[in-house]
């Protein structure tokens, strides 16, 4: 399901998608009634841009907030030229999985675009560079956080990012073992225990962005 007032951005995006082979099962220009909308089409992921109608201020984030409190099954996918910290870090705390913040005009290919609304779908966390580089600036008072070397600050920071730990350690250009070690002591600091209802990868995700409003 597609949400943006920018009808020729919206009917542009529906036609890249169904080039790439996704179905664009409906499409609306404001948020209002969100949650109605996906229980009638029933959608795998919702796109939504941040600023729409009537205020043109953050009505999409929160009626994601809405959205994965009521249906936490559905991924949202928030595409947008703006970076809303504050309100991404909101819908961070109610969603564990399925959730990504991607900058349009940072979106190089089609591929990555569909890589991403694939892998929200999946029950995956998709975090553009950009947005994750905006919350590491931000000063933050004490918290778990300040446990973590530099190093494990650059990992957390690229898991933030959607990264699997091989793919870290291609960037890092180190082994993988060495990624598993960091993220591990990354788990151990941050006081993330392995349950059947949590995934500490994402949990560590929620912990490094939920900290800029700590």
């Amino acid at each position: 399901m597609l949400v943006d007032d920018a009808t020729v951005i919206r009917e542009g995006l529906a036609r890249l998608l169904r080039d790439e082979g996704l179905d664009v099962v409906a499409q609306h220009a404001d948020a209002l009634g969100i949650v109605s909308a996906v229980e009638q089409s029933r959608p795998d992921v919702v796109i939504l841009d941040v600023r729409m109608p009537p205020s043109h201020t953050t009505e999409g984030l929160v009626a994601a907030v809405e959205l994965k409190a009521s249906h936490s099954d559905v991924g949202v996918l928030v595409l947008s030229q703006y970076v809303e910290t504050h309100h991404a870090i909101d819908l961070l705390r109610g969603a564990h999985s399925g959730f990504g913040y991607l900058l349009k005009e940072r979106i190089s290919a089609h591929s990555d675009l569909v890589d991403a609304i694939t892998r929200i779908a999946d029950g995956g966390i998709v975090i553009d560079p950009e947005v994750v580089r905006r919350v590491l600036d931000t000063p933050r008072h004490a918290d778990p956080l300040d446990r973590l070397t530099a190093r494990e600050r650059e990992v957390l920071a690229l898991v933030a990012e959607g990264h699997s730990n091989a793919s870290i350690a291609d960037l890092l250009a180190t082994s993988g073992r060495t990624i598993e070690t960091h993220t591990s002591r990354i788990f151990t600091k941050l006081d993330l225990e392995v349950t059947t209802a949590t995934h500490r990868r994402v949990l560590a995700v929620l912990a490094h962005l939920r900290a800029s409003t700590s």
